[in-house]
């Protein structure tokens, strides 16, 4: 096992009506500002019931963080912020109303441009504004971590930043918020977390028994869960499962110890920042191609994946992976989410365009081992096709 430095301060309510419970984590007499995406918490009560957990506070709101948070949204926020002097953020929603706020919260007193967070990926950061969340999407473990993706309209660019300074103070995990997700969003969730997990299992062993049995646990949940979650979308315990599985699964506590990987999210994020396709979908697309090129590289734990996951035991060595990542794919499958670039509309003559982009944000030795190149992550993307 590796040397770690693991602490997170973020405290968890988790479970029914926890909503009610945020007034005893935020200052009295704090300007709060309440931020979400599209809208939907208005219809679904959500945030009737945030403002009534905060009766008494002095509210404000913005709306409108996109799919992949803008830049150019956030830094009006920032502007919004700085002409009210709020002093409390809420972030209401998923992983993009979580990672924008995280960005508007460091944004807000920082002391150079605000661009520099991302040019730098947030080592800079000194202090941010306190902020907690109600998560309502279950995918990202945003809720739970210090990590943020922000896209740069004008560039095309999705830059990952992180720092300590934006760990959520709170966040409010009730997996009834769930209920009236669309199954495309719950599909993109599990997918996330899945995925999440595999980048942080799927390198090479350091005999670090416990984070491997912690991420195999959650994997096999997502498997048994997934599905069902589609099948009854007011199950609370299938609910209750994926949330805390997506939470867990990028809180830092399966990765810390072990080698990491996150190419299939580099590649992932610049075919979204191209082409607009959904975070999940482009990992969807973009992880068992990049395991089929990596099959010597992650030899052993694909091994033990395969068996502990699949229950694949017989066969040749290369067999059992083939089979594994084949059984992956069809997992993804089951939750409806395809997995080929052209099912997306992307041809292959789009592929030297993203790898361009790859290059010019410095992605050119990803993987834990530092062996996926350019030309690697196009052999990957032609696989992909």
């Amino acid at each position: 096992m590796l040397n770690f430095n693991y602490q997170n301060p973020t405290r968890i309510l988790f479970g029914k009506n926890q909503i009610k419970n945020i007034n005893k984590h935020i200052p009295t007499g704090s300007k709060v500002l309440i931020t979400y995406g599209g809208g939907s918490i208005k219809k679904n009560g959500i945030l009737d019931a945030v403002k009534a957990a905060l009766a008494g506070y002095d509210l404000s709101e913005f709306g409108g963080i996109e799919p992949n948070p803008s830049y150019e949204t956030l830094m009006k926020c920032v502007k919004q912020i700085h002409d009210s002097k709020v002093d409390f953020i809420l972030a209401v929603g998923g992983g993009s109303v979580i990672d924008g706020t995280k960005f508007i919260a460091a944004a807000v007193p920082y002391e150079a441009d605000p661009s520099e967070i991302l040019s730098t990926f947030g080592y800079k950061i000194k202090t941010a504004l306190p902020f907690g969340t109600v998560l309502t999407l279950p995918a990202t473990g945003s809720e739970m971590n210090c990590g943020s993706v922000i896209t740069i309209k004008a560039t095309h660019t999705k830059i990952p930043f992180s720092n300590p300074a934006v760990y959520p103070v709170f966040s409010v995990l009730d997996p009834e918020t769930t209920y009236t997700l669309p199954p495309k969003q719950v599909s993109n969730g599990v997918i996330d977390t899945f995925v999440h997990i595999i980048e942080q299992y799927l390198t090479y062993p350091v005999n670090a028994k416990v984070q491997d049995r912690f991420a195999e646990g959650l994997l096999l949940t997502l498997i048994e869960e997934g599905p069902k979650a589609l099948a009854e979308p007011e199950n609370y315990d299938v609910k209750a499962n994926l949330m805390w599985c997506a939470t867990l699964g990028l809180n830092g506590l399966i990765g810390a110890g072990v080698p990491q990987d996150w190419a299939t999210h580099m590649i992932g994020h610049e075919i979204t920042a191209l082409h607009g396709v959904d975070h999940a979908q482009t990992l969807a697309i973009v992880l068992p191609s990049l395991l089929k090129t990596q099959k010597e590289s992650k030899k052993e734990k694909l091994l033990q994946y395969a068996d502990r996951i699949w229950g694949i035991t017989q066969g040749s060595d290369d067999e059992k992976i083939d089979q594994a990542i084949e059984k992956t794919e069809h997992f993804f499958h089951a939750m409806n989410i395809k997995t080929k670039l052209s099912d997306y509309g992307i041809a292959k003559e789009s592929i030297p365009a993203i790898i361009e982009q790859l290059a010019a944000h410095g992605m050119v030795k990803l993987g834990e081992k530092k062996e996926i190149t350019p030309d690697v992550s196009k052999q990957i993307l032609e696989m992909s096709i």
